[in-house]
């Protein structure tokens, strides 16, 4: 009897047992049901390039009413990424390839046409095709845009050339590339199809900023640190002189002279224009290396500078200095002043940057510019004074036309001419009646 009790009880304790398990199954998959179905129910995220929540075309600067001369146009971050579902699907290996040791899909993925993303972009250059050549220190190679497909090429290290840490750029007349190497203490040079033909060694340390003056035949290398712009005939490749005063560690602050220099650009009439970056202005020579003046004082406001690096001449000769710590992108005329600039704060939105290093301005008066945080290039459109004066010129004949108006609808109503009233014709006078009527 004790037996049959206990054999029922242990019976009973094991149903109980299974019966909860039961009930916390049945629970646990219809949470996991509703959670699946919660989870399809959600809106999926939005695979593609990233979208703004207005247009960025309209952005000008200075702002309406005034004559708007920098308009933002477009930016770029990389080469092009198929975002179709598709895309994405990794072709498996087969169960024969994991056997006999074949590649992985890892290894099977071509560096050449592999969509690299920007991480670190630096120095920029124009060709004469109008594409763009852009620098880029981490990832190692140099992207080439063309922005009217979007499509891009990339020089790569250790497949098209052995790159260290590479800075600058510059194309001459005939496509040449030239691209500074700070690592490896040299600068490159590539012939228009992009191979490797020669390079610089002699009396470089740390090359950065380039500039090439087509006229004058001048290859101008900013060494970082020497403090010196060490210029080199474009064609023999020969070392011609040096501007600056090396040696000193960055510390003198002399007209002429140098602390851990950045950027270079020349000018129609030869002039060079040099970021003096730990000085915080901007330094102007002549074609034969003199000085010719400088602007700049260290601030955080506009017309300041902290940390400047990248630098370019418009067509009408103003400045264009790209402000690291300040982020924003600063035009002056010949004399230091602050005719307009793009940027206030830090951030990603088009017409803001973080961490602003290059910038450069092709032949058709677009003007380029590169950050490091969020790994892009940005394009703007420079309007030009001719431009400008013109659109001006229109705004004022449009006003003038609608004052007009308005004060040919004001006009007071006795201006107008005031008809005069009919007159009565007099009446006839009654006759005279005869005496004793």
């Amino acid at each position: 009897m004790f037996r049959f009790l206990f054999n029922s009880i242990r019976t009973r304790d094991k149903l109980t047992v299974l019966l909860l398990l039961a009930v916390g199954l049945t629970f646990s998959l219809t949470a996991n049901a509703a959670k699946k179905k919660k989870a399809s129910t959600a809106p999926a995220a939005e695979v593609g390039p990233r979208k703004f929540a207005f247009d960025p075309t309209k952005l000008v600067w200075p702002s309406p009413p005034s004559i708007g001369r920098i308009h933002w146009l477009d930016y770029f971050a990389g080469a092009k990424i198929d975002y179709t579902p598709t895309a994405n699907a990794k072709p498996k290996s087969s169960w024969m390839d994991r056997l006999a040791g074949g590649q992985t899909d890892a290894e099977r993925i071509n560096p050449k046409s592999f969509p690299f993303q920007m991480i670190g972009p630096y120095g920029i250059a124009i060709d004469s095709k109008g594409f763009v050549y852009v620098a880029d220190q981490r990832v190692g190679a140099v992207f080439i845009f063309n922005t009217e497909t979007r499509d891009c090429q990339m020089i790569r290290n250790g497949i098209d050339a052995h790159f260290g840490w590479i800075n600058g750029l510059a194309i001459d007349d005939d496509d040449r590339l030239f691209v500074s190497d700070g690592k490896m203490h040299r600068v490159l040079i590539f012939n228009p199809k992009h191979a490797l033909e020669n390079q610089i060694t002699e009396g470089i340390v740390d090359p950065v900023g380039l500039a090439i003056d087509t006229t004058n035949r001048f290859l101008y290398v900013v060494d970082t640190q020497q403090d010196q712009v060490l210029v080199y005939d474009a064609d023999t490749l020969k070392p011609l002189r040096r501007i600056g005063t090396g040696g000193k560690n960055h510390f003198l602050t002399t007209p002429g002279d140098f602390g851990a220099p950045q950027g270079a650009a020349v000018d129609a009439d030869g002039n060079l224009y040099v970021t003096d970056t730990l000085n915080n202005r901007v330094e102007i020579f002549d074609a034969d290396g003199n000085f010719v003046s400088e602007f700049g004082k260290h601030g955080d406001g506009p017309g300041y500078f902290a940390r400047p690096k990248g630098i370019a001449v418009d067509a009408d000769g103003h400045i264009w200095v790209a402000d690291q710590m300040n982020d924003r992108l600063q035009v002056f005329n010949k004399d230091g002043q602050l005719l307009t600039y793009v940027g206030m704060g830090h951030g990603e939105l088009p017409g803001q940057f973080r961490s602003l290093t290059g910038v450069a301005i092709d032949k058709n008066n677009r003007v380029f510019t590169t950050e490091q945080e969020p790994g892009r290039l940005q394009v703007f459109r420079y309007v030009t004074d001719a431009q400008a004066a013109e659109e001006k010129a229109k705004k004022d004949e449009e006003l003038q036309k609608a004052a007009d108006r308005r004060q040919k609808a004001a006009a007071p109503a006795q201006e107008k001419p005031v008809e005069a009233a009919p007159q009565k014709a007099p009446e006839a006078a009654a006759p005279n009646k005869a005496p004793g009527n």
